[in-house]
């Protein structure tokens, strides 16, 4: 990585650090708060040794400074304590806010941008690698005040006692930032090849893992064990050279502090025994001056040893840094939502003209292409797989950016508002979603109010009421539609799109994973559903498409037919050639 780059990464975490800039500003606060008092408390402690050693003072005369010492040593408590707690919070607000960035800006790009990457990938994006900068937040940007300001505290406090002293500790302190910096170098390029190994790794073995059942019918278990075996290796190969960079500065930083200290204590040490005559402004060094000056001195690099400690989470942070800001500012076609309202209660019409999908880079999938959907039509929508269906479907719901005119009851498509015309959508994928909840929750996504007899409407409209009786409504789903079969959870679904009061429904593959009873009584249940809407449903299904008013054959992003059934069936074009090829089979979808 070069340095350009470590700079502009640098910068947007420093940008970012604006959304947790008060409890920042607090956590900096209270550092110094125990900068203050550490110099009182050294103060204290030395004053009252040489009251007792040299003066021969006796204790109850001191206990004046001994309560002063306990109120310094509670208040200095307080202070770590409200600065973890600050820290903390600090940390929180910032992941949390870039959170919401990456979030929102996923939620711009739609699933058809998602599904391009592993969701392994995604989840250590969002987790690990934001994670990974709490430090940065919590820790180092605090301590880069905090180290300026506790060591001027100390400087100010020993060169009016002691010039020598505070030229040991003044000339000392450059070294400590100074091999923190070089020892730090490489250490952004070891945590983003450490956080590229994680994201491989993460994507690899949940993809393997959610297709086991494949890799072990196929006989490739161990071969795919062996490749998340190098994945694995390549991972603790990266993370044990973050930590050995990590323990590497950790040793120098503390090896210069132990040194400077000792110079200190050496000074002071022949000093007292008349060696040294200099540094206490012409009078005897006395043993308030030595233990004062050694009380601090310690302290004097604590908070710079500290900052070289946070100094890694320095160099996390922009190696995590890289791929969410890559991701962020990557230059890709957002599909197109607008503020106008859509309301509509009829069953919608659809028309493209010249219409253009576009992938995220914006190379063109589907198009130029023209057809109409009447309102309460019944369209279906064929072609082998690579046709353009899905990406067609995708700009219809409003997942893919396009370039033409796609307009629902005379408007725009991109200029409507994207949560009102998907409330007006029915939409069943051929791989439907249902998550870890109970089967009565699931159904609920599409209508939280629902009364029990508008589920098990649904449910029975969906051929779905027989097992989820026997099941009950409170039966908790696993992860993947886990406790039922795939023709269980595809009903489940399509049970879900019927509960919901639309004007546009888009279906595809709604009877996928079922029997021919199964089918037909699904099949009738749709047409007595979507009598007051309008339908798009992509099947692979031949003896479906009789009953359709029209269907839309894709073949390479383009339209080459559409028509009736019988009119296309009687041709000589690609839907005839497709039911001869394919007669009694299914199209690949």
């Amino acid at each position: 990585m070069d340095k350009n780059t470590q700079k502009h990464l640098y910068g947007w975490l420093r940008m970012q650090s604006s959304h947790g800039r008060r409890w920042i500003g607090l956590s900096i606060v209270f550092g110094m708060g125990q900068g203050v008092l550490m110099v009182a408390q050294a103060w204290l402690l030395a004053t009252l040794l040489h009251g007792f050693i040299i003066a021969g003072t006796l204790p109850e005369q001191q206990i004046p400074l001994f309560i002063s010492l306990l109120a310094v040593t509670l208040g200095k408590a307080l202070l770590a304590y409200g600065r973890e707690v600050t820290s903390f919070k600090a940390g929180a607000a910032v992941r949390q806010t870039i959170r919401n960035l990456v979030l929102t800006r996923l939620s711009r790009l739609g699933p058809a941008y998602i599904q391009r990457r592993p969701a392994g990938s995604w989840a250590s994006l969002l987790l690990e690698q934001i994670e990974n900068m709490q430090e940065f937040f919590s820790r180092y940007l605090p301590q880069m005040a905090i180290a300026v300001f506790i060591p001027i505290v100390i400087l100010v406090a020993v060169f009016p006692i002691n010039w020598a002293a505070g030229i040991i500790l003044l000339g000392t302190a450059p070294l400590i930032p100074l091999f923190m910096i070089l020892v730090g170098v490489g250490a952004a390029d070891a945590n983003r090849r450490n956080f590229h190994s994680l994201a491989r790794l993460s994507g690899h073995f949940l993809d393997r893992l959610k297709g086991l059942r494949t890799l072990q019918l196929f006989m490739r278990t161990q071969a795919e064990g062996k490749e998340i075996e190098e994945a694995s290796e390549d991972f603790r190969i990266r993370t044990m050279e973050v930590l050995r960079l990590a323990f590497l500065s950790t040793a120098v930083l503390e090896f210069f502090a132990a040194l400077s200290v000792a110079l200190v204590a050496v000074y002071f040490g022949f000093s007292y025994i008349d060696h040294l005559n200099f540094g206490n402004y012409g009078a005897k060094v006395t043993l308030f001056t030595g233990l004062f000056v050694l009380f601090l001195a310690p302290e004097f690099y604590a908070p710079l040893r500290e900052l070289g400690a946070h100094y890694h989470a320095k160099a996390q942070a922009i190696g995590a840094a890289e791929q969410l800001l890559e991701f962020l500012e990557a230059e890709v076609a957002e599909p197109a939502s607008g503020d106008q309202a859509f309301t509509a209660t009829q069953p919608i019409r659809v028309e493209a003209r010249a219409l253009e999908v576009l992938s995220a880079e914006g190379k063109v999938l589907v198009g130029p292409i023209d057809f109409t959907l009447a309102p309460g039509s019944r369209t279906a929508l064929v072609g082998i797989s690579g046709a353009g269906k899905s990406s067609l479907v995708n700009a219809l719901l409003g997942f893919a950016p396009y370039r033409g005119e796609l307009k629902v009851d005379g408007q725009e498509l991109a200029s409507l508002d994207m949560s009102q015309w998907r409330q007006r959508l029915g939409w069943l994928s051929q791989n439907p979603q249902l998550f870890h909840a109970s089967l009565r929750d699931n159904l609920l996504l599409a209508k939280p109010d629902a009364s029990d007899i508008e589920l098990s409407e649904a449910l029975k409209g969906a051929q779905a009421w027989e097992f989820a009786m026997e099941k009950g409504m409170d039966y908790p789903l696993g992860d993947q539609a886990g406790g039922l079969s795939v023709g269980q959870a595809q009903r489940l679904a399509l049970a879900r799109t019927l509960l919901k009061s639309t004007q546009l429904m888009i279906l595809d593959e709604p009877t996928a994973s079922l029997d021919r009873l199964s089918e037909r009584a699904i099949m009738a249940s749709l047409e007595k559903a979507t009598v007051d809407q309008t339908l798009l449903m992509i099947t692979h299904r031949l003896d479906q498409l009789s009953e359709m008013d029209q269907i839309l054959v894709l073949a390479k992003g383009q339209l080459v037919e559409q028509g009736h059934y019988r009119q296309l069936s009687e041709g000589q074009g690609p839907f005839a050639s497709l039911l001869s090829q394919r007669a009694g089979n299914s199209l690949d979808d």
